[in-house]
C-alpha cells in the first residue's frame, strides 16, 4: 500500500508518494512531463515497479499538484531539476531502499530532467527516459510542421506578454496545458486533449504559465547525456517512432551521445501511458533493463497461457 509524505527543496514543501517494494531493494524516483501532476499517468508506472519488488516514488513538482510554491502552474527547469535531485535524497532515506541504487525514471520532459540529474550524481544506478522530450529546439521545428505559422506566433506572443507581466511583478498570463486543434494551449495536436485527460488525476489543472514556451526553448539535456554515457550510468531510452511532441530523432541523438539502450513502439507521445497498446510492454522493457542493470533475479517464467514481452 503506498503512503504520502513530504520533502523540501529550496524551502517548498514538495508533495510525493512511496510504493514500497522489497526490503533493501533499489528505489525508482518517477519524475512527470510537462504540467502533470504525480496523479496523471504516474501511479500505474509506480505500482508496476513495486509489484516487481522495487520501491517506488512519485512526486509533484513546486507550483504544480499537491506540492507549494508560487505562482502556481509556472513551469521553471531549473526548479524542477532541483526538486528532483531532492526528491532523489528523500526517496534514498525512506525504511527499506538501498540508498546505492537510485534509478531515475522520466517521461516526456521529465525523461530530460533525469539525463540532466543523473549526470551530476553519483548514486545514480540505471536512466530510463519514456518519449523523453530533450532538445527545445528541435521540438519547435516539430511543432512547425504539424501548426500553422499563425497559431506558433500567436503561442508564442501569448508567452512573451506572460514572461513580461512576471517581469513587472504581475501573474502569469494562463493558457490550456491541452486543447483541441485551432484552440490556444500548450499541447493542440489532434488527439492530445483527449489522450492527456485520460490520465489527468484530480489534482491536475488544464493550465500553465503562457511562458512554458519560452522556457522549453532552453531545453538541451544533449551535454548531460554525453556525460551519462562517460560515466558508464546504464540508460534506457523508450522512443515513440510516431511521436509529434517530443522529437524521436532529438531522442536518438541523445541516446547515442549517452550509449543507451533504445526501444522503439510504433505509436504517438501519449501512446505508453496506461490504457494504450505500448504501456505494457513499455513496462515490462524497462523492467528486463533494470534487471540486468541492478543484478537483479530474473523475472519467474510466464505461467501457462501467458505471453512473454519480447
Amino acid at each position: 500500500m503506498s503512503t504520502t509524505f513530504d520533502f523540501t527543496s529550496a524551502g517548498i514543501r514538495c508533495a510525493a508518494t512511496h510504493f514500497p517494494g522489497e526490503d533493501g531493494a533499489p528505489v525508482v524516483v518517477l519524475a512527470h512531463g510537462l504540467a502533470g501532476t504525480q496523479d496523471a499517468g504516474m501511479w500505474p508506472f509506480a505500482e508496476a515497479y513495486a509489484a516487481a519488488g522495487l520501491h517506488a516514488v512519485t512526486f509533484d513538482y513546486r507550483c504544480f499538484g499537491a506540492s507549494d510554491g508560487q505562482p502556481r502552474q509556472v513551469v521553471s527547469l531549473a526548479g524542477q531539476l532541483a526538486d528532483l535531485h531532492a526528491a532523489v535524497d528523500a526517496a534514498r532515506r525512506l525504511p527499506g531502499v538501498d540508498p546505492d541504487r537510485v534509478v531515475l525514471w522520466g517521461a516526456s520532459l521529465g525523461g530530460g530532467h533525469v539525463v540532466s540529474a543523473a549526470a551530476g550524481r553519483t548514486d545514480v544506478a540505471a536512466v530510463v527516459s519514456v518519449v523523453p522530450m530533450v532538445d527545445g529546439v528541435a521540438a519547435a521545428r516539430l511543432a512547425a510542421k504539424h501548426h500553422a505559422p499563425a497559431q506558433l506566433l500567436a503561442s508564442t506572443g501569448r508567452g512573451v506578454a506572460s514572461a513580461l507581466r512576471r517581469r513587472a511583478g504581475r501573474g502569469p498570463a494562463m493558457i490550456p496545458v491541452v486543447a483541441r486543434p485551432g484552440e490556444p494551449g500548450a499541447l493542440t495536436l489532434p488527439g492530445a486533449y483527449e489522450d492527456y485527460l485520460a490520465i489527468a488525476g484530480p489534482t491536475w489543472r488544464n493550465e500553465v504559465a503562457a511562458d512554458v514556451v519560452l522556457e522549453l526553448g532552453t531545453r538541451a539535456p544533449l551535454k548531460a547525456a554525453a556525460r551519462l554515457g562517460e560515466q558508464g550510468v546504464p540508460w534506457l531510452v523508450q522512443v515513440a517512432d510516431f511521436d509529434r511532441s517530443a522529437p524521436p530523432h532529438a531522442a536518438m541523438k541523445a541516446a547515442v551521445a549517452g550509449r543507451a539502450e533504445v526501444r522503439h513502439y510504433p505509436g504517438d507521445h501519449f501512446d505508453l501511458f496506461a490504457g494504450k497498446p505500448f504501456h505494457e510492454p513499455a513496462v515490462q522493457h524497462a523492467l528486463h533493463f533494470l534487471r540486468r542493470a541492478l543484478g537483479l533475479a530474473p523475472a519467474a517464467a510466464p505461467t501457462s497461457g501467458a505471453q512473454a514481452v519480447r
